[in-house]
């Protein structure tokens, strides 16, 4: 099939704007990583000079030892919190491009179907048969797309919860260690 210069030119414009729209999500990826970074390195700044304080300020071993035990637990909340961040804007992230993907397998679904209606006008009897079992293969093709994508969320869906659960366990590790010490 033959393509006009218009049709080419409104191609290449529609693939520079899903190429400006990937490039944006990975942009706002980016920019909330370094955000969450540059806030974790000014609290844990500020934290180091605090506990520098604190320390400077023991007069024996037995405050030393309790004040390990104090400065532990917020240190690693903090870094379980910033983890969690990070995985946060990563899946956030992801999601982004899954609906970008989305939508542009949805769009060249369309387009094939309509090139395929517009053959099927055109095509010499008794080709219904190949048309039909080539919109077969579109099918089965999208359907497992779809499923592939449902499987993907639920893989998301685990790792996420299973995230939360190894924070909550060595935070209350933590916090347990405490208590018998």
């Amino acid at each position: 099939m033959y393509q006009t210069p218009e049709q080419l030119v409104a191609l290449n414009k529609a693939n520079l704007e899903v190429a400006m729209k990937f490039a944006g999500v990975a942009l706002q990826g980016t920019e909330r990583i370094l955000d969450l970074q540059l806030k974790a390195a000014k609290t844990a700044f500020a934290d180091s000079v605090e506990n520098a304080k604190t320390i400077a300020a023991v007069k024996d071993l037995q405050q030393l030892a309790a004040l390990k035990d104090s400065m532990a637990q917020p240190t690693l909340e903090k870094a379980t919190a910033y983890a969690k961040s990070v995985y946060d804007v990563t899946t956030a992230t992801q999601a982004e491009f899954g609906k970008l993907v989305e939508e542009q397998v949805s769009e060249f679904n369309k387009q094939v179907v309509t090139a395929l209606d517009k053959m099927v006008k055109n095509a010499p009897a008794g080709s219904e048969v190949g048309i039909a079992a080539f919109k077969s293969g579109i099918a089965a093709v999208n359907s497992a797309y779809d499923n592939l994508s449902k499987v993907a969320k639920q893989f998301q869906d685990v790792t996420q919860s299973n995230i939360e659960a190894v924070a909550k366990q060595a935070v209350s590790g933590v916090k347990k260690a405490k208590k018998t010490a």
